[in-house]
């Protein structure tokens, strides 16, 4: 089992990611896994990602606060405990987020 703490993850610049802290809990630079990696993105208030094709399934969590998540231009509100997924996309299908609110935690 490999076990990674959020306090000892390595963090990574994510491209066209705005006021966001990224770091990998498992996978990539995190441990070797076949076929998956698991980030964690915290958006800071006015955090955004740009739109951009997602070369993998990608879920979303969101653990707390409110993100708008885009996708093929349909907007979806998550708040906290709640999961979706965008698919794997060519350049014709483009994937952004951004926080609507965020709780202190």
């Amino acid at each position: 089992m490999k076990l990674t703490r959020a306090s000892q993850a390595p963090r990574y610049v994510a491209p066209a990611h705005h006021e966001v802290s990224t770091m990998r809990l498992q996978g990539r630079e995190a441990g070797r896994t076949e076929r998956f990696w698991v980030g964690l993105s915290v958006y800071r208030p006015g955090g955004t990602a740009e739109p951009a094709p997602t070369r993998e399934e990608t879920v979303y969590v969101v653990l707390d606060g409110e993100l708008v998540v885009t996708v093929d231009g349909a907007e979806t509100v998550l708040g906290g405990s709640t999961a979706c997924t965008s698919p794997k996309a060519n350049c014709d299908r483009y994937t952004t987020a951004r926080i609507v609110r965020r709780c202190c935690w």
